[in-house]
C-alpha cells in the first residue's frame, strides 16, 4: 500500500518523533506532509529514506492548503491517508475524501480534559474537529482515557480504535559513554545528583511545581536540569529565581538525543496537570530510570514499583523526591513494557489497521492496481525533500 502521513508541523516533539518511528518501520510505502515547519524531524525522515513534502502554509486559516494537500494526494496514487494533530486533521480528512483516497485515518494525541494541542476546547474548536471527522473511517486514540475523552466529544465509538504510542527501547537505552558526554557538555559532574526533566516548557507540564518541590532539597550535589524549550520558559526562571536556586535549576535548551539525555538523568520526574499518553515516562523508564508522576494513562494496569505516582502537591512530590534521593535506586528495566509498547508491535497493528479498510473498502493497494480512476502526475504543491 501507498500510505500518506499528514502532520501540522516536523519540529521535535512527541507526536513528530512517533511518526518519525512509525513510517521508517512500516511495511508499507510511505511519504509524509507537514502543512509547516518542515523542522528537524523533517530531517530525519528524509534521512531515512521516506521523502517529505513542506506545504508551506503561513497561517491556522489558510483554505487553499486543502486543494495543494488534494492534488499531492492524487498525483501520489495513495491508498491510505493517516492524519496526526488537530490541524492536519482539520485539512487532510476532507482533502483525502475530495483526492478518492479509499482509506482516511486520524491518530488522536493530545486531547486533554480541558484543553486540545494547548488550544481550549471551546465549541468551535470541537466542531470544527467533529466535522472533519466525518470525513475518516478510524480515528485511533493512543490510550483508553483519550478513547473516553473521543466519545465524550461526540465520536462514535464504532469508529475509535486504540492503538497506543510504541517506544523504540533500543533508542532509549541507557549509554554510559553518552552520559559522560552529555554532562561535560551541560557542565554537570559525575559526583551531582540530577533530576531530570523532559518536555515543552508549557504550564500544562507543571514545572513550577517540580521547582518548588526540589528548591529545599538542591544543593551542590543535587540538581535540577529542564531539557527542552517553550512560552513557559521565563516564568520558571524566575521561579527559580524566587526559591532561591538559579544556580541548581539548569535550562539545558530543546535537544533530540533523547537517550543521552536521559542517560544523563539520576531520577526522572513528569507532574503533568493532564497526560493523554505519558511518553516520556515509559522512555525514562526504558532508560532504566525510576520515575515519579502525576498522571501517565500508560502505566494503568502496569505492575512495577520504578514508577511512583505522586499526588501533584509540593509537599507530596518533595517528600517523594527526598525518598529517591536517599534511595538512589540502581537502574532496572520493566520487562513488561517492551511487550504492552514496542514499536514494531505498535507498528504492526496500524500496519494491519490500514490493509483492513481498504479491503472492507472492496479495494487493491496502489502495488497490484488501484481501485478507481486518480489523476497522476508530478507533484506541484509544496516543496519535497
Amino acid at each position: 500500500m501507498r500510505v500518506l502521513h499528514v502532520i501540522t508541523g516536523l519540529g521535535v516533539g512527541g507526536a513528530e518523533l512517533q511518526l518519525y518511528e512509525l513510517v521508517r518501520r512500516s511495511r508499507h510505502d510511505c511519504e509524509v506532509a507537514a502543512l509547516y515547519n518542515a523542522g528537524e524531524v523533517a530531517g530525519m525522515i528524509s534521512e531515512a529514506g521516506v521523502p517529505v513534502h513542506d506545504l508551506g502554509m503561513r497561517s491556522n486559516t489558510e483554505p487553499s492548503v486543502l486543494y495543494r494537500l488534494r492534488s499531492l494526494m492524487r498525483s501520489g496514487g495513495f491508498d491510505a491517508v493517516h492524519t496526526h494533530l488537530y490541524r492536519s486533521c482539520v485539512y487532510g480528512r476532507p482533502a483525502a475524501r475530495l483526492a478518492g483516497v479509499p482509506v482516511v485515518v486520524a491518530t488522536e494525541h493530545s486531547i486533554g480534559q480541558t484543553h486540545l494541542e494547548r488550544r481550549r476546547m471551546t465549541t468551535g474548536v470541537r466542531l470544527l474537529y467533529l466535522a472533519s471527522e466525518r470525513f475518516g473511517d478510524t480515528t485511533v486514540a493512543v490510550s483508553d482515557t483519550v478513547a473516553e475523552r473521543l466519545r465524550r466529544w461526540g465520536v462514535p465509538a464504532r469508529r475509535i480504535r486504540v492503538v497506543p504510542n510504541g517506544v523504540d527501547f533500543d533508542r532509549v537505552t541507557f549509554d554510559p559513554v553518552a552520559r559522560r558526554r552529555t554532562r561535560a557538555e551541560l557542565g554537570l559532574s559525575e559526583r551531582e545528583r540530577v533530576i531530570g526533566v523532559l518536555g515543552r516548557l508549557d504550564p500544562n507540564k507543571r514545572f513550577d511545581l517540580l521547582i518548588e518541590a526540589a528548591a529545599p532539597l538542591l544543593d551542590e550535589h543535587t540538581r535540577v536540569v529542564l531539557v527542552g524549550d517553550g512560552p513557559d520558559r521565563q516564568r520558571l526562571e524566575r521561579i527559580a529565581h524566587e526559591h532561591g536556586v538559579s544556580d541548581r535549576v539548569l535550562f539545558a535548551g530543546q535537544r533530540s538525543d533523547v537517550a543521552a539525555v536521559l542517560s544523563s538523568f539520576d531520577l526522572f520526574v513528569a507532574c503533568s496537570k493532564q497526560e493523554t499518553f505519558g511518553l516520556s515516562v515509559l522512555e525514562a523508564l526504558a532508560n532504566g530510570l525510576v520515575a515519579l508522576y502525576t498522571t501517565c494513562p500508560a502505566l494503568e494496569g502496569v505492575d512495577t514499583d520504578r514508577a511512583v505516582e505522586v499526588e501533584g502537591t509540593p509537599e507530596r512530590l518533595r517528600a517523594a523526591l527526598r525518598d529517591e534521593l536517599e534511595a538512589q535506586r540502581p537502574r532496572a528495566q520493566v520487562e513488561q513494557l517492551r511487550t504492552l509498547y514496542g514499536m514494531e508491535a505498535v507498528t504492526e497493528r496500524l500496519d494491519s489497521l490500514y490493509e483492513h479498510l481498504l479491503a472492507r473498502r472492496g479495494g487493491s493497494s496502489s502495488q497490484t492496481g488501484r481501485a478507481g480512476d486518480l489523476t497522476t502526475g508530478p507533484t506541484t504543491t509544496g516543496v519535497h525533500r
